[in-house]
């Protein structure tokens, strides 16, 4: 017995701290708490995407924390520490308000709003693109805006707009994929430890496992998702969007298969309504092996 089966996510409601962070924040505004109604973003020299100063390059930290995941001597902690204290691109677009009737009987825009470009990843959920430099935002949406925000403001407006991921670069030479609970701590200002490196999430599940003799033992490591590919079609070591974590349930000799799946099921749904589980684990794989008879 030696099966891969997908384990179906539940509906995570948001932390209270990140709650809190919204309502700081204000959920209908940008990523710096602003109104987007009334702006113009267009013409000339136009300033909202840029800070005092700011060449509109990547950040120097992100960029040696990407480096070092790609080369294999990093990994994906490092680049959200640098990413909390680094100035990022958001893409915006004007999108069509209210429309009005001029005195001469045609309809003219009441009022343009800005909206932020979101994309939807592949297994379905909302992702916010952000980008470390202009040029590779332009390259990526041409008519689209850029505006400078740090990268917790960011992930704050992705929260806002039920965005569950942050796609780093999308469309350049690497693209860095922060899944759901790196982006609520990168919202929060705070450090994040991935589930599959996460040491208090072996407790829970030994918790969640206890009762059940068939069961001999559960392994937890990354997921197949955890890795990604650069450009080159070169393997990296994180990045990518997921499935997150991976529990291995090695079951004792004779266990039936059908008895083995009843187990697992038992034990997902436990792990599921457990909250530090829930919001420490965005994606979840299990295999289920049996001892040799």
């Amino acid at each position: 017995m030696n099966t891969q089966p997908s384990a179906p996510e539940p509906k995570r409601h948001l932390p209270g701290h990140i709650v809190a962070a919204l309502a700081q924040a204000g959920s209908a505004a940008d990523s710096a708490g602003q109104s987007w109604e009334g702006r113009d973003l267009s013409g000339e020299g136009n300033p909202l995407h840029n800070f005092d100063k700011d060449d509109g390059k990547a950040d120097a930290a992100v960029t040696e924390a990407l480096l070092g995941l790609r080369a294999g001597t990093g990994d994906e902690s490092v680049v959200h520490q640098a990413l909390a204290n680094a100035r990022v691109f958001v893409a915006v677009v004007a999108q069509l308000g209210e429309e009005a009737m001029t005195e001469h009987g045609f309809a003219s825009d009441k009022e343009a709003d800005m909206a932020l470009i979101k994309i939807k990843a592949p297994d379905g959920r909302m992702a916010l693109p952000v980008f470390t430099t202009v040029e590779r935002l332009q390259a990526w949406h041409p008519d689209a805006r850029p505006v400078a925000v740090y990268a917790p403001r960011a992930a704050l407006s992705a929260v806002s707009e039920e965005a569950e991921l942050l796609v780093l670069d999308p469309g350049s030479d690497f693209t860095f994929v922060l899944r759901r609970p790196g982006v609520w701590t990168l919202a929060k200002q705070i450090p994040w430890t991935p589930s599959y490196q996460d040491e208090t999430l072996a407790a829970l599940v030994a918790q969640a496992t206890e009762g059940h003799r068939e069961l001999l033992q559960v392994r937890l490591g990354p997921g197949r998702g955890v890795g990604s590919r650069d450009a080159q079609n070169n393997p990296v070591a994180g990045g990518g969007a997921g499935p997150e974590l991976q529990l291995q349930f090695t079951f004792a000799a004779g266990t039936s298969e059908a008895k083995a799946r009843e187990i697992t099921g038992q034990v997902h749904q436990k792990l599921s309504t457990t909250p530090e589980f829930a919001e420490a684990v965005d994606s979840l794989e299990v295999s289920l092996l049996s001892t040799p008879s």
